[in-house]
């Protein structure tokens, strides 16, 4: 197997001498994919290496600690140095936190390692490319928010050429600072709503793709706000434009640094192996399961919604289904060798959302699941009763069914892990279920305009 061999301390330290690196973000992220750090002075590189760094985890959100906890210790992957590159004397490490000298079982960046581990005991490397999709907006008088372009309001603005130019100086100092750190982007679009974007860069090992989709993020976050704007990767902000997804386009490689999804002989003509067509079988045997972790919020099922929505064409299909180059189905085969999951959006944390469907897809596999011929449907005019009867299900259509279809997954649970006294799914199930209670308690001013004077 192909395995990248990470960086030495040495090499580190001379790195960051040629740059004049004089901090270091010791950064992780918890269940929420929230990213946390502390600043160290360069001159602690060996103890921030050698012990970490210190957090009061129950301060640093959903990482499952207690106040009566010890502290944790994130601890640098050195192979995820990033230069910052808006400040040339500042560096970042991706850590994993660990607690009294051990992994810590709570921490998304574990799991992924964990999950990835297991692939590579099969004969497996799980590759992805993230695509990330966010608004830039700006906050209203009235505590409300806006495109941050008044001129974008075109009733389908996407590809526009005149809103990529009144954001050039934007887009293109993302896609320097993207090609400074090597991360190969190939493209940048105006998406299909007003005042949304697309930045796309090249497909890497599952770990170090999830490291760049939460440094991606929080670049996108820092620039706007030097500029006075706001950036928002949240699924469905505005209730009449489309939503924000974070694509995923997945592949196994094996031993001699081959695709092994890939087949030029495939007899369904999609360029898929036997394998390939495993994987997609898992992933739909799992889909109703893993959704609770892949669109993981209250606002996420606004965006993953039957047919046309207010915003037109959702693009995020809830059937689950796969098909040739299709958007309207939830997994499309965009080019030979690939899947792409539409579903997933842009408030999932890339380290469970990854380690959750390849845990789904490895099932697949092992099983020999058949996911059924391609469907070529335009499944966003086709008729719901029409689609039932031919078997097809849809994704949950709130998050807290998605947790009930996840509580009963053996596969994600164990995919997952367990912390101390508890599985990992039933922490993430408890959480996401308060969240859910928080969200449904909220009388909203469309119930006082629906039901006031009603009865």
């Amino acid at each position: 197997m192909a395995t990248a061999v990470g960086p030495s301390i040495e090499q580190i330290r001379k790195l960051a001498q040629e740059r004049g690196i004089e901090f270091y973000f010791a950064q992780f992220v918890d269940m929420y994919a929230r990213p946390s750090a502390k600043l160290i002075p360069a001159a602690n590189l060996d103890d921030l290496v050698g012990e970490g760094a210190g957090f009061a985890g129950f301060a640093a959100g959903e990482i499952g600690q207690l106040p009566n906890d010890p502290d944790i210790a994130a601890m640098p992957d050195l192979s995820s140095y990033t230069p910052v590159p808006w400040e040339q004397n500042l560096a970042r490490f991706a850590c994993d936190i660990h607690v009294d000298g051990e992994e810590w079982p709570y921490d998304p960046r574990t799991i992924l390692r964990r999950g990835l581990a297991q692939a590579k005991s099969k004969g497996y490397e799980f590759r992805i490319g993230i695509e990330l999709e966010y608004f830039l907006l700006r906050s209203t008088s009235d505590g409300g928010i806006e495109v941050a372009d008044t001129l974008d309001d075109l009733e389908k603005p996407c590809y526009d050429l005149k809103g990529l130019t009144r954001n050039y100086e934007f887009l293109t100092t993302v896609s320097r600072y993207m090609n400074e750190l090597g991360w190969g982007n190939y493209a940048n679009d105006h998406e299909d709503a007003n005042g949304q974007f697309e930045q796309n860069f090249a497909y890497a090992d599952a770990l170090a793709s999830c490291d760049r989709a939460i440094f991606f993020r929080y670049m996108i976050h820092t620039l706007a706000q030097q500029r006075g704007l706001l950036a928002t990767f949240m699924p469905k902000p505005f209730t009449h434009l489309t939503g924000n997804g974070c694509h995923f386009h997945m592949s196994l490689w094996d031993d001699e640094d081959t695709n092994v999804f890939l087949d030029d002989d495939d007899p369904r003509g999609l360029g898929m192996s036997e394998t390939g067509y495993h994987f997609i079988g898992g992933l739909t045997r799992h889909a109703r399961a893993y959704s609770a972790i892949t669109a993981p919020t209250v606002n996420s099922y606004k965006r993953l919604k039957l047919g046309t929505t207010a915003s037109g064409a959702t693009w995020s299909p809830v059937w689950i289904s796969y098909g040739r180059n299709n958007r309207t189905q939830m997994l499309r085969i965009p080019a030979p060798g690939r899947i792409e999951d539409r579903t997933i959006d842009g408030s999932c944390n890339p380290y469970l959302a990854a380690a959750a469907v390849l845990a789904a897809g490895l099932d697949g596999i092992e099983n020999g699941v058949d996911p059924g011929d391609p469907n070529t449907q335009n499944l966003y005019a086709t008729p719901y009763e029409e689609l039932r009867s031919r078997g097809l299900e849809t994704l949950p259509p709130n998050l807290l069914d998605a947790t009930i279809q996840l509580e009963g997954d053996d596969v994600l649970r164990a995919a997952l892990g367990r912390g101390r006294d508890e599985d990992y799914v039933d922490y993430f199930i408890r959480v996401k279920r308060e969240e859910w209670n928080r969200y449904h308690e909220q009388v909203t001013p469309w119930e006082i305009k629906e039901y006031l004077t009603r009865f």
